[in-house]
């Protein structure tokens, strides 16, 4: 080990050096911040504009399909069993379940759907990220239909959501996917954040997740469960950011090369070159299919 002045000398420098670098944002990621912040005062003004609001009418019920879908989540992994998850016309929603933890399904609403929020955000750095954050959705649908399926509401909404999805998936190579993803990540922890300060802080909804936990614990009142969960939406929205500034530091160029290459848009020459693996696995599983059936009778 080196001595400087008969001391030894330690990389503090090189760290410090590499985690500020890391932190930084490239030209592609200050580009993916701005759009961020322009959907964050774009919320903020549509969310509180009478008729103007109706535009983001089916991202609110989508994030309460993220809220539902954690109560929902939750109770499975305690042993609950879910009845049903309904999404409400008034942009509300209800999970009903008979058993589980109460302490861990009643917070795993607002933690959940902010949580989701923040991985989506993650996902909105880089296109193929948002690519395998569209096919998470899609599970997420599917399970959303299994729960919810005598929901016609339910029903409208996946069937839209799952129509944009392919659209943008055609666009720009994918580009325009991962800025919805960020749109809906931001969404998501801006309507958790706005729903427990309207809920619990502002004003006291005696129907509320934090007032059903309050009346559970029994040792502090809603608002400051409210508090609490705020600020564990505020970190969770703050760490998607950080971690797609990390982790996702292609610049928009080699993000179009990647994604040519990974689930390609159909009609590509990437796709184009997929095509003959794709017929082969195909017949495969034709003969394969076929050889069970002739076993069989």
């Amino acid at each position: 080990m080196p001595y400087v002045n008969g001391y030894p000398e330690h990389n503090f420098a090189i760290f410090a050096r590499d985690a500020k670098e890391s932190l930084t944002p490239n030209a592609t990621q200050r580009t993916t911040l701005i759009v961020a912040a322009c959907y964050i005062v774009a919320i903020g003004i549509l969310w509180h504009v009478p008729y103007v609001s109706v535009i983001l009418y089916p991202f609110k019920l989508l994030t309460v399909g993220f809220h539902e879908m954690s109560h929902a989540i939750a109770g499975v992994l305690t042993c609950a069993h879910i009845h049903s998850v309904e999404l409400d016309p008034d942009e509300g929603g209800a999970t009903r379940m008979s058993g589980g933890i109460p302490w861990i399904t009643l917070p795993a609403g607002y933690l959940g759907s902010s949580l989701i929020g923040a991985a989506l955000i993650v996902c909105g750095f880089d296109t193929n990220a948002a690519k395998i954050a569209s096919l998470a959705m899609a599970a997420f649908f599917l399970f959303t239909l299994w729960w919810a399926r005598k929901s016609w509401i339910t029903w409208l909404l996946i069937l839209g959501m799952s129509g944009l999805i392919v659209l943008f998936w055609f666009v720009a190579g994918g580009v325009a996917l991962r800025y919805f993803v960020l749109f809906i990540g931001v969404m998501s922890d801006m309507y958790v954040l706005w729903d427990v300060i309207d809920d619990t802080i502002s004003r006291k909804v005696n129907g509320s997740d934090a007032s059903a936990f309050a009346e559970i614990c029994g040792c502090c009142p809603s608002q400051v469960w409210g508090v609490i969960w705020l600020i564990q939406a505020f970190a969770f929205f703050a760490a998607g950011i950080i971690i797609g500034i990390v982790a996702f530091k292609q610049s928009a160029e080699q993000q179009k090369e990647d994604a040519s290459h990974f689930l390609p848009v159909p009609g590509s020459n990437a796709a184009m070159q997929l095509i003959p693996t794709t017929l082969s696995s195909l017949h495969f599983c034709l003969a394969a299919t076929g050889a069970v059936l002739l076993c069989h009778w």
